[in-house]
């Protein structure tokens, strides 16, 4: 009972150490609501790479040339996909666009019926979705005129791609964008807080106070990871409530509070990592050489910018060991496509190894760098 009591008052004494530092509080508000919307209405980038899936019920020769014209570097490989498989594929986020070409689809072109194709969108990939749209609406569209002219006399019909978006239905760019916005500031500020918060230790001479006090270093770690923790989670829910969905409009399709629960499983690794760089370095300038070095990759390369499967397949392996890959996962999951805690329990698994993980190597450094002091 007495080391909770430690802790406790430990925590708010972080509390109040944080509220005097006017630089950091500026900063948080500021990552939470103007760079969150200043992020959101950015413009977004070009295709490359995006995921594809076909579901051909046609089995025809023009279904065939349409799936051998979705080249590369726009797109990936087509990947079959039977029509039974398509809404688990959309809700596992495993494609970006569906592909769907009706039965008789070649015969309704040479007999000039003027076919529809549908064409599902993943548009949580904002970065992709309408680029994207357009070169399926375009390739499908070449290769049915030039099918036609090729083995019929007199002029094309006209071929039409049905565009269904799912999950941002308006094709909003500003909803990925601010979403992904909020996410990279989590991670920015959560490894800045925890850090800062050790060297205001040493800074203030506030450090050797502690080690004279009865709380041992596992009490001191654990506070100052509660105590971030807690600013985070607490700001994020204000963001989501305030920026994305009053302001932005973001259309949160799933539970608010298991989101934040993902989070807090996140900080967990992150304020352990802040801890860790904290007792590595000796001044501020220092502690933002290393967050260059570690957490702006980790960031780059988490899927907030660009879809996983954009990267190349090592590098698709590579980035699941960072707990900001599953981060990015299930925020996306649960905020856009309404995810339960079914589909999203691998990814917390995974944030919550990887952070005990990192924890336990952040105590031992901790606890070697208060027994130097």
């Amino acid at each position: 009972m007495q080391a909770f009591r430690n802790i406790w008052q430990l925590t708010l004494k972080e509390f109040i150490s944080l509220g005097r530092d006017t630089f950091m509080m500026i900063l948080i508000l500021y990552a939470f609501t103007l760079a969150v919307y200043s992020q959101a209405t950015g413009k977004p980038e070009g295709l490359e790479n995006a995921s594809i899936a076909i579901v051909d019920e046609d089995h025809s020769q023009l279904s065939r040339r349409i799936s051998d014209a979705l080249l590369p570097p726009l797109f990936q490989p087509p990947v079959a996909l039977p029509r039974d498989e398509v809404d688990r594929a959309m809700d596992q986020a495993r494609f970006t666009f569906i592909l769907d070409i009706p039965p008789n689809f070649q015969a309704d072109v040479t007999s000039r019926k003027s076919p529809t194709v549908q064409v599902l969108i993943d548009a949580t990939a904002m970065m992709q979705a309408g680029l994207g749209a357009s070169y399926i609406q375009s390739i499908v569209a070449q290769e049915a005129t030039d099918f036609f002219t090729s083995t019929t006399p007199g002029s094309p019909p006209r071929v039409t791609a049905q565009i269904r978006p799912a999950f941002n239905q308006k094709m909003d760019g500003s909803w990925f964008s601010g979403t992904m916005g909020m996410l990279n500031n989590i991670t920015m500020l959560s490894v800045l807080l925890a850090g800062a918060a050790l060297l205001r230790e040493r800074e203030h001479g506030t450090l050797e106070h502690l080690l004279v006090m009865p709380v041992g270093p596992s009490e001191i770690m654990i506070s100052k990871v509660l105590a971030n923790a807690i600013v985070i989670v607490s700001i994020t829910a204000v963001c989501v409530y305030v920026m994305l969905k009053g302001i932005i409009g973001v259309a949160v399709a799933g539970s608010v509070g298991l989101f934040l629960f993902g989070i807090a499983l996140y900080l967990f690794f992150s304020t352990s990592l802040g801890i860790f760089l904290g007792t590595i370095v000796r001044s501020m300038p220092q502690m933002a050489l290393l967050f260059i070095l570690l957490v702006v990759p980790m960031n780059m390369l988490s899927g907030a910018n660009t879809p996983v499967e954009n990267m190349e397949p090592w590098m698709q392996k590579l980035v699941q060991i960072s707990p900001a890959t599953h981060l990015v996962a299930f925020s996306q999951a649960i905020l856009f496509r309404g995810a339960g805690l079914r589909f999203v329990w691998p990814q917390f698994l995974a944030t919550f190894t990887i952070g005990a993980l990192l924890f336990v190597i952040s105590f031992r450094r901790f606890r070697s760098f208060l027994a130097a002091q």
